[in-house]
């Protein structure tokens, strides 16, 4: 998707907030531009996937600590320069969140239906603490699972106990049998009732559609709803089309609540390989198409889906399916929606790059990413690797790769904007000086999709230009309207001008106001 740079109201941004509940402070940049910032883009996505399921830590947790914990995690994404958190909030048909249509996750308590104690919502919090830093929020759901092992026991009440009919097992698992529509029904109650309740900026589901062949069998279990639905349809056709409605109806339910969520969703990394198919990829692993009988390029080519963070976790130059090439696949044959790649932290550190003379990945990965016209960003997988800085990758990113603030792309129509900020004005406050304005004026009723929902803060020094392109230029982004620009009496900061502009809910950015100090 294209992005008119040449017009502000065509231009968004998400930045970084650091500071009190009340106001954001960052420390102001040096005016000498340096090579390796000024590579990195302005507008990026820079997402990292933090998975609920097999993480056992959040059972050991008070409500405190585990509040702490998603603040620690968060605060390290940040640090790293992410500006989205991908939040696992289903991972096995239960909720890691207050419902009324599933039991609470084992993942949380130790055991499925146990609400936490003392309560509270984790998703309500993660998302709290998302925003105040500036980071979008992405609730992630995974649609059909509903059992991660044979050994999990679900409670006498649930769903797939009531209406076994509905439900599927394979290797050991149960899902939600696509089949049937009040499977889909239920699934898309599931998300517009978190769409409604909840401020999230988009739906994310993961690439679990039908099972993935285990033990050398690919999923063979749905006879029984084959005869009663597949009214002569060829098997795997059908059941393409069974997700294919899912997929549509996820998008209907979304965007009938909200305008401005977006739907997006991270598939396996291969759609087909190109020995069964003239227009798939140089690769010869599993394919979406064919074994978890997933279109991905249909959902993109009719605009079901906002963008696809296609998982290529795979090495450069693996023979079976090489990440070099498929991401150029993806930014050659998915060009109808934004596309992030993600990224595999393990893989991407821990394999050297002859070709690029470095002892890992990294650098080559993050430069194809950003030479590649469709392809808009990256997704780290998993952030718990970035939050703990394996082989050095937060470093790097925050050093080097994601050095300078960036926001996510605009979407939606960019003739549309935020109303700009009033009152921007600069004052003194026990020795420190604020740079502070008053919001726009909004909307009443349930929001409008041009609501001002965060700010964004630039600074330019005496005779340099005043590119609102230029990501070094960039101090701050926060959802208050007070930021720490300096002290008082520092005269490094006389001649400067700062301009404010308004996010709207698309990352649409408004008309600049601007200050000289």
């Amino acid at each position: 998707m294209g992005i008119n740079k040449t017009t502000v109201c065509g231009i968004a941004l998400t930045a970084f907030l650091l500071g009190a509940p009340m106001w954001a402070s960052l420390p102001a940049l040096a005016a000498g531009k340096s090579r390796v910032a000024m590579q990195n883009p302005k507008r990026e996505f820079r997402g990292a996937w933090l998975h609920v399921i097999g993480q056992t830590q959040w059972q050991n947790k008070t409500t405190q600590e585990a509040k702490k914990y998603i603040e620690e995690q968060f605060q390290k994404l940040q640090d790293a320069g992410c500006n989205a958190v991908i939040f696992q909030v289903r991972p096995t048909a239960d909720a890691m969140y207050v419902s009324d249509l599933e039991p609470w996750t084992a993942w949380l308590t130790g055991k499925r239906g146990k609400a936490p104690s003392p309560a509270w919502d984790p998703m309500e919090y993660a998302i709290e603490e998302a925003h105040k830093r500036g980071m979008e929020f992405h609730a992630w759901l995974n649609p059909y699972r509903v059992t991660s092992s044979a050994k999990d026991v679900l409670p006498a009440g649930h769903l797939a106990r009531r209406e076994p009919h509905r439900f599927v097992k394979f290797n050991g698992q149960t899902f939600f049998d696509p089949a049937y529509k009040e499977n889909r029904d239920f699934i898309c109650e599931v998300v517009r009732d978190i769409v409604r309740r909840y401020d999230v900026d988009a739906i994310h589901i993961d690439d679990y559609f039908y099972p993935y062949p285990a033990n050398g069998k690919r999923f063979n279990s749905d006879d029984a709803s084959y005869r009663k639905f597949g009214e002569g349809m060829e098997r795997n056709e059908w059941r393409r089309h069974n997700v294919d409605m899912l997929i549509q109806q996820l998008h209907t339910t979304i965007k009938g609540e909200k305008s401005w969520v977006r739907f997006g969703v991270s598939p396996f990394g291969i759609w087909r390989n190109r020995s069964n198919d003239p227009r798939g990829s140089e690769s010869s692993g599993l394919q979406n198409y064919d074994d978890l009988y997933a279109d991905v390029l249909l959902w993109a080519k009719n605009g079901w889906i906002d963008y696809l963070a296609p998982q290529l976790y795979w090495t450069l130059d693996m023979k079976a399916a090489p990440s070099r090439h498929l991401a150029k696949w993806w930014n050659d044959n998915a060009s109808d929606v934004d596309i992030y790649i993600g990224q595999d932290v393990n893989r991407t550190m821990n394999t050297a790059d002859p070709r690029n003379h470095d002892s890992n990945e990294l650098d080559t990965k993050v430069r194809l990413s950003r030479e590649l016209p469709n392809v808009q960003g990256n997704v780290w997988w998993h952030g718990y690797w970035v939050t703990s800085n394996m082989n050095g990758v937060a470093d790097s990113l925050a050093m080097k790769y994601q050095s300078t603030i960036a926001l996510p792309p605009a979407y939606g129509d960019r003739s549309r904007c935020p109303e700009p900020v009033r009152d921007l004005r600069i004052e003194k406050e026990d020795g420190e000086l604020f740079l502070t304005w008053s919001a726009p004026r909004q909307g009443g009723g349930s929001g409008k999709d041009t609501d001002a929902v965060k700010y964004m803060v630039y600074q330019f020094f005496p005779g340099e230009r005043q590119d609102l392109n230029d990501p070094q230029a960039i101090i701050a982004m926060t959802p208050f309207t007070k930021v720490l620009v300096g002290e008082a009496g520092d005269d490094s900061l006389n001649g400067s001008t700062f301009v404010v502009t308004s996010v709207d809910r698309m990352n649409r950015e408004g008309k600049p106001e601007k200050i000289k100090r």
